[in-house]
């Protein structure tokens, strides 16, 4: 019996043991070998142990936050992606993320399929991939590259400003899974429209508009719950 390869070799740094498990478990599942640390320290020494291409790097942790476990590596000279993952959502750790290093940004409450898709686009601009299949997401007929930044559904081409393009992507993540505009509000607008819920409303319908022109409708709605990109007939 033979296995493929992992698609890439990651380091996760979480001192949360069911976070750091749950996250370990779904990357390892999704074709990555994973190594896992709980603190700073054991994460710069598994960095040099094991070197990962990529580290996912939460920032509240107890002897160190993780924008210094990013300088140490740096100071070391390793050049490695980070992908930073935390309850912190200000703009000026999101603006710090990133410029000690960072190169991207994800927030809890997180999908999985949502971090495993960051990843992935962030192995690709770090290993300079051309798009191919893995950066267009697809449900039933309709098509969405996120390198292009096109939406296809069938054969027509569908124009779609810059945040209608990130509403219908975390839709695409998260096919037949409800979700609720506070959820929509915080993955696609973060700060800027925290409270304004209408906003979500709003968009959804101008998506609806351009999406399902034709039969079958994908964007639904659940009364009193949220949104979700599903089949009618899988409705429940």
């Amino acid at each position: 019996m033979t296995t493929s390869p992992p698609e890439a070799k990651l380091l996760v740094v979480e001192d949360e043991p069911n976070i750091r498990e749950l996250l370990a478990t779904s990357l390892r599942f999704a074709g990555f070998e994973v190594h896992v640390a709980a603190d700073g320290a054991t994460a710069i020494k598994q960095a040099n142990t094991h070197q990962p291409d990529l580290v996912v790097l939460d920032v509240m942790l107890p002897d160190m936050d993780g924008f210094t476990v990013t300088r140490k590596l740096r100071d070391s000279g390793r050049i490695l992606p980070i992908v930073f993952v935390t309850a912190r959502d200000s703009v000026e750790d999101k603006v710090k993320g990133l410029t000690v290093g960072g190169d991207d940004y994800v927030t809890k409450p997180f999908s999985l399929e949502e971090v495993v898709a960051r990843i992935r686009a962030v192995l690709r601009r770090t290993r300079g991939e051309n798009a191919d299949d893995a950066a267009t997401l697809r449900f039933h007929d309709l098509e969405l590259d996120e390198d292009s930044h096109e939406v296809r559904r069938g054969k027509r081409a569908i124009e779609v400003s810059p945040t209608e393009f990130k509403l219908l992507r975390y839709l695409m993540l998260n096919p037949n899974r409800v979700l609720s505009k506070a959820q929509i509000l915080d993955h696609v607008w973060d700060y800027d429209f925290r409270g304004q819920s209408g906003i979500v409303e709003s968009y959804i319908s101008y998506l609806r508009r351009k999406v399902d022109v034709e039969e079958p409708a994908l964007i639904q709605t659940r009364r009193g719950v949220g949104y979700v990109l599903r089949l009618p007939q899988e409705s429940t």
